[in-house]
């Protein structure tokens, strides 16, 4: 064997496969990928991890989130979506620099990591993404990254032409297209955003590329009623009639989807990108996932942007997923284990990565959980727990390939120090440009 090759013993493997297994059991990780799983397994040459009194489960994989925004965090509360937008996150995000992009990308990776988040669906800003990808390769999280595609005018200032939007998106995925855990996705922000030429041209580019194509869509019920009267249809059908839509499309929210859209979500593939915290808290609403689950829809979840949620802590989104649909449903509308695997497997799925659960083959993204976590105890159920009772705190470690990436409340690329001054530092100089 060559390469990395680590041992986990006496682990309680919390699988999140299709069976939603878990066992008692010995994982084995070779170049980065999970190459065996059984009971006392031959230690050879490997660098040997006792878990013992440990959970292990496969990271949590966000398919919604802005790292653009972090900076942003308790700057826009209390406001619906468009209010929300046009206010406050849209001067925000014109305000930054290259500089101001990395430090918010910087602290939104942090959290991430502590949390036991592995990877993510990012969108940034009308602005270049470089800065993004070099916090998230600095850090090790795998990462899908694109600029947000805006040119219809916009209030301010944020919107491009729209070659000048387009050719920008593919430099980047041009430039981003090596990366060992980083790649591009075209996201163009939402319909009201953006033209019929400038989605049209998305459909082409990225799939001319392999690119995975992210946006928004009936997010909130006045978004809606704004592409009826912009494009005289529904959102999703719209999108639908464009060619965008497919396994290759994501879609962050889908609050408010008619049975025909329902249909085409389920027929075409078209992942849909749940995020419960911010819908909540922009009043935007509560999207049907158990219905869209049932339909045949491929949900997966995310936190969205700092702003909106204000955290991007999957324990909290997966918790909330779960709990959010119980009032309106019964008790038993969203199970853990449903809500846990929407949190990785599904996730994974999203971001067409071969991750999100333990199992030979997958990628080693693996997070180790303090079962003794007093937040947590007694733990009979490992997935129940994980959902209704762990939180960041209950994080001992999370590795990318089987590279430890945090440990002990501290990410291991980073000084915390460090990351602490620079965003209070770039924080100043954004609030300072924008007039806050």
């Amino acid at each position: 064997m060559t390469g990395v090759h680590r041992l986990f013993v006496n682990a309680q493997l919390v699988r999140c496969d299709a069976a939603m297994s878990v066992e008692h059991a010995d994982l084995r990780v070779v170049d980065g990928v999970i190459a065996e799983i059984g009971r006392d397994l031959e230690r050879d040459d490997a660098e040997v991890v006792d878990l013992s009194g440990r959970w292990l489960m496969p990271g949590f994989v966000q398919s919604h989130v802005h790292l653009c925004q972090t900076l942003f965090r308790g700057l826009a509360d209390d406001l619906q979506l468009l209010d929300w937008l046009r206010t406050r996150i849209w001067p925000l995000e014109a305000s930054h620099d290259d500089d101001s992009m990395y430090w918010s990308a910087r602290l939104g990776v942090s959290e991430l990591l502590l949390g036991g988040t592995t990877a993510i669906l990012d969108m940034g800003t009308a602005r270049s993404v470089d800065p993004l990808f070099t916090a998230c390769g600095e850090a090790g999280l795998r990462a899908f990254i694109g600029r947000a595609l805006m040119d219809r005018d916009n209030e301010a200032g944020l919107s491009q032409p729209t070659e000048a939007a387009l050719q920008a998106a593919c430099d980047e995925a041009d430039r981003h297209a090596h990366h060992a855990r980083q790649g591009y996705a075209f996201a163009p922000r939402f319909v009201p955003s953006c033209t019929e030429e400038l989605l049209r041209q998305v459909v082409v580019e990225a799939r001319r590329r392999g690119c995975l194509i992210h946006s928004h869509a009936s997010e909130n019920r006045a978004e809606v009623e704004l592409v009826r009267e912009l494009t005289g249809r529904d959102n999703l059908v719209y999108l639908h009639g464009l060619g965008m839509s497919g396994p290759d499309v994501a879609l962050a929210h889908c609050v408010h989807v008619t049975d025909e859209e329902v249909e085409l979500l389920a027929e075409t593939g078209t992942r849909v990108l749940h995020c419960p915290s911010s819908n909540l808290k922009l009043g935007s609403g509560i999207c049907p996932v158990p219905e869209l689950v049932e339909a045949g829809v491929h949900v997966s979840i995310g936190a969205d942007g700092a702003p909106c949620n204000n955290r991007l802590d999957a324990f909290t989104e997966v918790r909330t997923a779960a709990l959010v649909q119980k009032p309106r449903l019964g008790a038993d509308a969203m199970p853990a284990a449903l809500a846990l695997a929407l949190a990785t497997r599904h996730g994974a799925e999203a971001l067409g990565l071969p991750a999100g659960e333990l199992s030979v083959g997958k990628l080693a993204d693996l997070v180790v959980l303090d079962a003794d976590d007093l937040a947590a105890l007694p733990g009979h159920d490992p997935m129940s727990t994980i959902v209704y009772a762990m939180r960041p705190a209950s994080v001992q470690s999370t590795w990318i390939a089987g590279e430890c990436v945090a440990r002990d409340g501290r990410v291991v690329g980073w000084d915390r120090a460090d990351t602490v001054a620079g965003v209070r530092n770039a924080l100043g100089r954004v609030l300072e440009r924008v007039g806050l």
